[in-house]
């Protein structure tokens, strides 16, 4: 029996135990229903899923880039594990989990629909340095293929969110609309200089302000200080490759905020973006937030300096092919120390 062939439902099915027949034929499915029906039909999702090897499919998701939403999740499960050191039963500790597990399913789900909207803008091409989107480019997935993979992966950010939401209280129901809407807003935002702040108030506030809601019921103002600076490291991922595609971007129609700075500025800008966060840490500690293993964060300064050298003597985006990855690194360094500095002060100081 076939009742679906990709794009048209039609011959003959039998329904039911009374073997009831009937014909079927509908011309032109909508998008949105042959998805569906994709799943009503488990030999059509296994040839789909065949189309890309697993790692293919992983890959499509940009993993590279998963330290810019599970660590500003991650230093905020952190720092309440710190300040609750003398009390960490009273800490729902599954909820913290399933809060930077929500970080990284929405984030991905970002990467995806942004992908797919800079493909159809013509921002991302064979050409690009940053080749972001060569899953698409080189067909191994369709355009529509990676959207909808977006889209799913947002609807399970949405359940993980309503069951936060059911064992927790509304606060995080708030936080997670705003972070939702904003995440679809993406594309449409950074083509019109304002992706920066975008990012800044999902990954630097928003992140850690549900996990403060979630696992503590409240605002935890400390916390959101000990979190917000790795947000500015995290727009340094998206400044290095703005800065470098602002050719492209500008060919394509858009405006970040990269081209609407200049070069010049635009190397000032990712200097203060990855500086910032060691200049909160010493004031956090010198007003008794944080306290001095925190400083351990020095330790990655060094991989700052270069970053920032980097910018500072590209003149080409060949020459900051890939600031955009070592940023990440960073992000990723900078944050496990503090990580790590938290958790050694709960059980010294």
């Amino acid at each position: 029996m076939r009742l679906y062939n990709g794009r048209n439902i039609y011959n003959y099915g039998t329904f039911s135990p009374n073997a009831v027949v009937c014909k079927i034929r509908v011309q032109k499915i909508p998008s949105t229903i042959r998805f569906f029906c994709v799943f009503l039909q488990p030999e059509k999702l296994i040839s789909i899923c065949n189309m890309a090897t697993v790692k293919q499919w992983f890959l499509a998701v940009r993993p590279w880039s998963f330290p810019a939403s599970t660590m500003p999740a991650l230093v905020a499960v952190a720092y309440i594990f710190f300040s609750h050191s003398d009390n960490l039963g009273s800490v729902d500790w599954l909820v913290a989990a399933a809060c930077v597990l929500g970080a990284l399913v929405f984030h991905f789900s970002g990467n995806l629909v942004s992908d797919y909207f800079d493909y159809k803008k013509g921002v991302d091409s064979e050409n690009n340095i940053g080749q972001t989107n060569l899953l698409i480019i080189n067909g191994v997935f369709k355009p529509k293929t990676i959207l909808w993979y977006g889209i799913v992966l947002g609807l399970v950010g949405v359940a993980l969110g309503i069951w936060i939401v059911c064992r927790t209280n509304l606060g995080v129901l708030y936080v997670g609309m705003a972070g939702f809407v904003l995440t679809f807003l993406y594309s449409f935002l950074k083509y019109n200089a304002l992706g920066d702040l975008d990012v800044f108030l999902i990954f630097g506030v928003l992140i850690p302000l549900g996990t403060s809601f979630a696992v503590l019921g409240c605002v935890d103002v400390p916390l959101l200080l000990a979190a917000c600076p790795v947000g500015f490291q995290v727009v340094g991922i998206l400044h290095a490759n703005n800065t470098r595609d602002r050719e492209i971007d500008r060919a394509a129609g858009t405006r970040t905020f990269a081209m609407l700075i200049g070069l010049k500025a635009s190397k000032v800008y990712y200097a203060v973006l990855e500086l910032l966060p060691y200049m909160f840490v010493f004031v956090l500690v010198i007003a008794k937030i944080l306290s001095w293993p925190a400083l351990a964060v020095l330790l990655s300064l060094p991989v700052a300096l270069k970053n920032i050298k980097t910018m500072k003597a590209g003149e080409k985006p060949e020459d900051i092919a890939t600031l955009d990855g070592d940023s990440a690194k960073l992000v990723l360094l900078y944050s496990m120390l503090l990580v790590v500095s938290l958790v050694i002060s709960a059980f010294v100081l």
